[in-house]
């Protein structure tokens, strides 16, 4: 009984399947036969339903073509289709070659919805025929013409396209489904022809040696841009992400489309620039640092700077426009190579030059504040520079830019002109210092407030230290100039100490007493209230002073007492510093020198003192023995001897030459900045001549080993380089320190440490 039920179940399926099939093939046959039918009378509109129909219809036996009946069906099925493919491409051929478009309008409009119901492929050909026959007069105008496809002619390419553009809105969009999208794929096709045009050009321009004339590139490039801008704002539409925003991931359509052409040959444009721009470095170079005829402001900068940064700033806007590729980062190391130059320009400003007569000539007030604006203004500006340029940039090329090490040169230069100005103060001194060392320091029979010399000594330093600050405008610079004002004078205070030998003890208390004096003056050196790390950092200056002198004051008798004070207030384990203590308080005889230094090392190997020593205190390692007066000259400042001060006034000067100078100077300004005294800057601690006049002399030979100069030839780029790199580095640890006096760099704060 089950098995009658389920057989019948499987009957009545396959009846009504049956039936269903029959329908459906009795619906094919007729639908393909009205098909037919519309097809020879061109009613197209009609035709793209029922097509539609016969295919969906058509699919449900794909099954069934085993069958033969089916099988001929579905091969005249198939035979209908390309007939009405070939019947409306047909259709378009004719009426566009007799110009009859506007006649037959609509039934080539109603042709466009049978090529739609046919498929892709279908409606792909007639919308590359289409493309091909507007562009075929184009291509024979400018493939085949020399004259017209020259990129002289370039604006007429585009204004054909723009009529043809034009022509498509008024005549052909009522034929074409908007869905389509035809204007647009006719707009890539004509893109794509005519970039492969121009690489042609451009090709065979280059293998005939030809120089490509770098304003019509730029011209063509130009027009090429505002022409994709164009096509960009014509085609995307609202819904399409906005090709003005960096918030958008999606490219522009037509960005680059044509002007990729251009990319490999903007190096031309970029070698224009790199021209330009030598040019003007050696201006800038001949130009003063102010005008004779302008009144000096110390709130300005040097006019060339700002011309400069104007050229880049045009420069980049133009290139960031044509491209911001491997074009726009080639850009970006031309403005740094330049920026390199331009700070050598700066510190020519400064440099003390040879004159024929010593001592050399000194840079006036006027143009280290200039300088030190100016270059303030250039490290700033370096900063800003590299953001633009990396906002402008392809993201994968962002990292090729870097102009930190520009903007270190130029904090260099600034740290430089701070130097130049405490130079300043170092000259007026030197009379000081010379009172200072005149005086007989072993003979004085009592002591009082202060000496003669140091009364005038702070005198001097106040009144220029004054005139100074009223044109430094950045609390920075304001404190880094004070800074090196009190290392000065302890560092040179120190030198002279071991110029006036023999120092008796009454001689020692008086100098002990100076010391106070002039520690307690540099203390108000900036408007009160001084900042408590500057009052420190003073105190920590003179306490190196204050140990020697505390030392000096010891009587040699019983020589306990000077071995034990010694060993309290210098704190090392170095004979040879011992031996410098005892020559400097007059102790001569050998047999003296012989117990005390015995005693020395007895002492300091005790329990008492040895946990607590060091092996060489840096203060009287850096000193010489037997320290000879200085005249206070440039070169001697920087520790050439009179190697470098015997050159004449035929020297040529070589700004390139002062890259030893700059790092000699780092000795003591790198450590100095930022850090307490040490070892590495109590070189070259003779009066008048410290290591400061360094950054700002222009030698004709560098130091060699232990000082000795080295004869130099002419311009070396290994010499500019050294240069650079050591601006860079004396600008690092400037920009460092000046971070800790409030603030950071280049913005003016209170000055809390």
């Amino acid at each position: 009984m089950t098995a009658d039920i389920k057989q019948l179940d499987n009957a009545k399926k396959n009846l009504t399947l049956s039936m269903t099939v029959l329908k459906r093939l009795q619906m094919l046959t007729t639908a393909y036969d009205q098909l037919r039918s519309l097809g020879r009378t061109r009613q197209y509109r009609d035709c793209a339903q029922l097509l539609q129909a016969v295919i969906q219809l058509m699919a449900h036996f794909k099954s069934y073509r085993s069958i033969d009946q089916i099988a001929l069906l579905s091969r005249n099925v198939a035979d209908i289709q390309r007939e009405l493919l070939e019947q409306v491409c047909e259709d378009f051929e004719l009426a566009f070659a007799k110009g009859e478009v506007g006649q037959k309008r609509h039934v080539l409009s109603e042709g466009c919805l049978v090529m739609d119901a046919l498929g892709d492929h279908a409606k792909s050909r007639l919308v590359t025929w289409y493309c091909n026959f507007q562009l075929r007069e184009y291509r024979q105008v400018f493939r085949n013409n020399e004259e017209a496809g020259s990129l002289d002619n370039i604006s007429r390419r585009y204004a054909w396209f723009r009529r043809i553009l034009k022509n498509y809105d008024e005549e052909y969009a009522p034929i074409f489904p908007a869905s389509w999208r035809v204007n647009e794929i006719l707009a890539n096709i004509f893109c794509e022809g005519t970039r492969e045009d121009f690489k042609g050009i451009l090709s065979r321009s280059v293998r005939n040696g030809q120089t490509i004339d770098v304003n019509l590139l730029l011209s063509c490039l130009q027009e090429t841009l505002d022409f994709e801008h164009s096509l960009e704002r014509r085609f995307v539409s609202p819904s399409r992400p906005s090709t003005d925003t960096f918030a958008s991931s999606e490219a522009p359509v037509f960005g680059q489309a044509i002007s990729e052409a251009f990319e490999p040959y903007l190096s031309v444009w970029v070698e224009a620039q790199d021209k330009q721009l030598a040019a003007l470095i050696p201006k800038y170079r001949q130009q003063p640092a102010k005008p004779p005829d302008e009144e000096f402001d110390s709130h300005i900068v040097i006019s060339s700077s700002t011309d400069l940064f104007t050229f880049y700033r045009h420069s980049l806007q133009q290139c960031a426009k044509l491209s911001t590729g491997a074009s726009l980062a080639e850009l970006a190391k031309v403005f740094a190579k330049y920026l390199d130059q331009y700070a050598q320009v700066l510190l020519y400003y400064i440099s003390e030059r040879p004159t024929g007569h010593t001592p050399s000539k000194v840079p006036g007030t006027e143009d280290l504040i200039l300088v030190l604006n100016t270059a303030d203004y250039c490290y700033t500006t370096c900063n800003q520079l590299e953001e633009k340029i990396k906002g402008r940039l392809d993201k994968n090329l962002k990292q090729s830019v870097d102009l930190q090490s520009q903007a270190d040169s130029f904090m260099g230069i600034a740290s430089a002109a701070v130097r130049g100005l405490v130079r300043k103060v170092e000259i007026d001194l030197e009379p000081c210092w010379r009172e200072m060392r005149n005086t007989p320091w072993n003979r004085l029979e009592g002591v009082s407030d202060q000496s003669s010399y140091v009364g005038e000594l702070m005198s001097k330093t106040q009144t220029r230290c004054s005139e100074l600050l009223q044109l430094l405008h950045k609390q920075q610079y304001a404190r880094a100039f004070a800074d090196h004002v009190v290392e000065l004078i302890s560092n040179v205070f120190i030198a002279t100490i071991f110029q006036c030998k023999p120092v008796a003890e009454t001689g020692a208390e008086q100098m002990l007493l100076d010391a106070y004096t002039l520690k307690t003056g540099l203390s108000s050196l900036l408007p009160s209230p001084a900042p408590a790390g500057f009052v420190k950092r003073v105190n920590a200056s003179f306490a190196k002073i204050e140990a020697l002198l505390k030392t000096l004051q010891v009587q040699p008798s019983p020589p306990e007492a000077l071995v034990q004070a010694y060993l309290v207030h210098i704190a090392d384990q170095n004979n040879a510093n011992f031996r410098k203590i005892l020559d400097l308080k007059g102790i001569r005889s050998r047999q003296d020198q012989n117990h005390l230094i015995e005693l020395f090392q007895i002492h300091r190997a005790s329990d008492r003192y040895a946990a607590n020593l060091q092996q060489s205190n840096p203060i009287l390692t850096a000193m010489q023995a037997s320290a000879t007066p200085s005249s206070g000259t440039v070169s001697q400042g920087l520790g050439l001897g009179t190697a470098a001060a015997s050159i004449g006034a035929s020297t040529r000067f070589d700004p390139t030459m002062l890259g030893s100078a700059i790092i000699s100077a780092a000795k003591d300004g790198v450590d100095r900045f930022g850090t307490p005294m040490s070892s590495a800057n109590t070189t070259n601690l003779t009066p008048g001549g410290s290591a400061i006049s360094g950054a700002l002399t222009s030698p004709a030979s560098t130091p060699g080993p232990l000082g000795q100069a080295q004869p130099q030839g002419g311009e070396s780029t290994t010499a500019a380089g050294n240069l650079n790199e050591n601006l860079k580095n004396i600008g690092k640890f400037f920009r460092r320190d000046l971070g800790g006096f409030g603030g950071r760099f280049g913005r003016s704060g209170d000055d809390g440490n």
